[in-house]
């Protein structure tokens, strides 16, 4: 009988301490107050990070319009430095094809305004040092007057020549001498 009782009140107990520990929990409250705010709160969220999304979206964006433009200046101006000015055997007159690449030339350099630029003036090595010379300085003098003409600043335009004496072309065909006589821009 004891142990019988023993068994009644521990199950009392064990049923007090459950309805107890079920009694005391902490209960949430959910109120349609308190979605409402939980929702503002998702979509303020969803928001912001949607405008972050957006805003590095245009970052990227103009990273990428900024290289395409370096790029493109950096084509240009080497179009500019790789592009010489062609003439005929024993000629110093710009011909038509020329004056397009001057035109061309002068269009970079306004564009660019803080660039000055070596004229040098190159012959083929038929002709003698001296008279290649003075050849050479026609021939860079009139593509620099052509410049001057389309407004291109004196200042900002210097004359060398080279004659025969330093050949972009080492051949010694007409492919070669055609290739030398020329007016050669260099970026200072």
């Amino acid at each position: 009988m004891k142990k019988k009782m023993w068994i009644n009140f521990m199950a009392v107990m064990l049923v007090a301490g459950l309805f107890m520990t079920v009694s005391c929990a902490k209960k949430t409250i959910v109120s349609e107050h308190a979605t409402i705010e939980d929702q503002a709160d998702v979509n303020t969220k969803n928001l912001a990070e949607q405008e972050r999304i957006k805003a590095q979206e245009q970052h990227d964006q103009m990273i990428k319009e900024q290289a395409l433009k370096d790029a493109k200046s950096v084509a240009a101006k080497n179009r500019f430095a790789n592009q010489n000015v062609h003439f005929d055997f024993d000629n110093s007159q710009l011909s038509p094809m020329a004056k397009t690449l001057l035109k061309e030339k002068a269009d970079w350099l306004s564009a660019n305004a803080e660039v000055s630029v070596i004229i040098a003036g190159h012959c083929d090595e038929r002709g003698t040092t001296e008279y290649n010379i003075a050849l050479g300085e026609r021939r860079a003098v009139a593509a620099k007057n052509y410049l001057l003409n389309l407004g291109i600043s004196g200042s900002r335009l210097t004359v060398i020549s080279y004659g025969e004496e330093k050949p972009l072309d080492l051949g010694h065909t007409e492919a070669a001498y055609r290739n030398n006589r020329c007016a050669q821009f260099v970026i200072n």
